[in-house]
């Protein structure tokens, strides 16, 4: 079945001042698991605004570089800094989606009131952010129900619940009808309009040339290019980049 949906604009969602803990700055970044570093010695700066995808091939360190970003792993060594703050100070103030969103078992509107209530949000919101991801007429059906496409909407609506200065996303849409795609895309990018920081990994080229204002591309563990994506696309300044456009390098 296909998740189609129009979605409620998003003056229905409070609106957020962006800002507080960007710019980012990642020096020397390195993470080792046993004697190998998966991540080795990335230094990269993003502004405050806009929608960074992260891309490279399988096991380029995509995924933990995220999760160092939101504190949730330790590098090795380096610095990762937001603002003037640690990652693990302003957890709180970002939000992760992952490739397969994890829900309470329980209905619908009960994962957003449990997420509003454990951050202290105005638990009033939850039906605005339901109308927001087109899930309000399932208000009251078990999560666990829900399509892949649903249960990824959300899992966005929990994220979105606490007011998040940054949105870190993992491959959100991996095996959704292009339906979902589309509608996910949308509410992700009604986030950034409103002032949310977007980084997201993906390897749909297509939602990458779609969304992105810029694309970090890691290469085995290295950084291999960061570049605005009215350059990338078109003229990659790595030769890894230029083979994984081509196909000559599989995702």
């Amino acid at each position: 079945m296909s998740d189609a949906v129009t979605l409620t604009p998003p003056s229905t969602v409070d609106d957020r001042t962006n800002g507080l803990i960007l710019p980012l700055r990642v020096r020397d970044l390195v993470l080792r698991l046993g004697e190998a570093p998966v991540l080795d010695g990335l230094n990269l700066d993003l502004g405050p605004t806009g929608c960074t995808m992260v891309m490279g091939p399988n096991g380029s360190g995509k995924s933990l570089l995220l999760k160092l970003l939101h504190g949730l792993a330790q590098p090795t060594s380096g610095q990762i800094v937001w603002g003037e703050h640690t990652a693990a100070d302003v957890t709180a103030r970002q939000a992760l989606v992952f490739q397969k969103p994890v829900l309470l078992r329980r209905s619908v509107a009960a994962n957003l009131d449990f997420v509003l209530r454990m951050r202290g949000k105005n638990r009033g919101r939850r039906d605005a952010l339901l109308d927001h991801v087109g899930l309000a007429h399932k208000a009251n059906q078990p999560a666990r129900l829900l399509s892949g496409g649903e249960a990824q909407r959300l899992a966005l609506a929990r994220a979105l619940a606490t007011d998040p200065e940054v949105l870190f996303l993992d491959e959100p849409t991996a095996s959704l009808d292009p339906a979902s795609v589309m509608a996910i895309e949308q509410i992700v990018s009604d986030a950034r309009l409103r002032g949310v920081r977007i980084i997201f990994v993906t390897h749909d080229l297509g939602q990458a040339r779609r969304m992105a204002n810029d694309v970090v591309f890691l290469h085995r563990g290295r950084l291999a290019e960061h570049t605005a994506a009215s350059e990338f696309f078109p003229e990659p300044q790595s030769q890894a980049a230029r083979d994984y456009l081509s196909g000559r390098i599989v995702v």
